[in-house]
This record gives C-alpha cells, sequence and structure tokens, in this order.
C-alpha cells in the first residue's frame, strides 16, 4: 500500500515540476498574430507565383553562418530579359522558430543595381527562417529559405 502512495506522490510531483517548467521556460512558439503571419505565408506563396512571371529572385546565404558572427548576405534581382531591377525598398526579415522574441528585420543596402546586401549576425545558434521581401510600387515580392546557424 505505501507503495503505490509512493508511486503516486512521484507522479504528481513530476507533473508538478514539468507544468511549473512549462510557463517558466516558455520558448514564445505561441504568436498572438497568427492569422496575420499566416496570411503573410500565402502573400509569400502568391507572390512566389507572380514573380516567377516577372521578376528572378536569388539570394546568397554563406554556407557557414555561426552565431555570434557577421556574415554578408547577398540578395538579388532581375528581370526576366537578365536587366536588373531597382525596386523601391529591400528589406531581410529573419524568424527564429522557437523563439519569437529573437526576431529582427534589416534594410538591404544597393551595392549595385539589382544587387543588394545586409550584414547580419545570428544572437542564437540552430534555424532560422530568412524571408526577403521587394517593395515595387505596390508589388511586393518575398523570397524565403531555412537557415542553420552554427555554435561558436
Amino acid at each position: 500500500m505505501r507503495g503505490w502512495i509512493a508511486l503516486v506522490a512521484v507522479v504528481l510531483a513530476v507533473n508538478i515540476l514539468m507544468v511549473t517548467l512549462a510557463f517558466v521556460t516558455s520558448p514564445g512558439l505561441v504568436v498572438e498574430d497568427y492569422y496575420e503571419r499566416g496570411r503573410a505565408m500565402e502573400e509569400a506563396i502568391r507572390s512566389r507565383a507572380d514573380v516567377a512571371d516577372d521578376r528572378m529572385l536569388a539570394v546568397d546565404i554563406p554556407a557557414d553562418l555561426t552565431a555570434g558572427q557577421g556574415a554578408m548576405l547577398r540578395f538579388f534581382v532581375v528581370d526576366k530579359a537578365g536587366q536588373p531591377v531597382r525596386p523601391d525598398a529591400v528589406t531581410l526579415f529573419a524568424y527564429r522558430p522557437s523563439d519569437a522574441g529573437q526576431d529582427f528585420s534589416l534594410p538591404m543596402i544597393e551595392e549595385a543595381p539589382g544587387r543588394y546586401r545586409a550584414e547580419v549576425s545570428f544572437p542564437l545558434p540552430g534555424l532560422w527562417d530568412s524571408l526577403v521581401e521587394v517593395t515595387e510600387g505596390e508589388a511586393i515580392y518575398r523570397l524565403d529559405e531555412r537557415l542553420h546557424v552554427k555554435a561558436r
């Protein structure tokens, strides 16, 4: 009888510990604006289909991204004839799937017509989602890429 009571007490203690840890160390996986983010993802997919007819987008991401160290990301945009395009704005967004508090964005600087760069330093290792957003008048084009950032 004492064994059963001890077993139930251990199970309850472990459950209380797990619930406490879940609240204290919340990774922020639940976002408040889930609907807007879903719509943005839908727009990104639609934009990718639209851009296939008008523009060619490419992003050059170094293979050896390391947390806490700067890296140069480059982005290229040309029309179907291969001529560089000069959009109104190009912005890099970096999303941390496991911690929304680490998300950031940077404006990309024009190096030459159709060629943009941003010096970026990812604060944490692991998976990151990058999104390059190109604004050209009323049109918005997006190119997304999943990145792996190594630990130091």
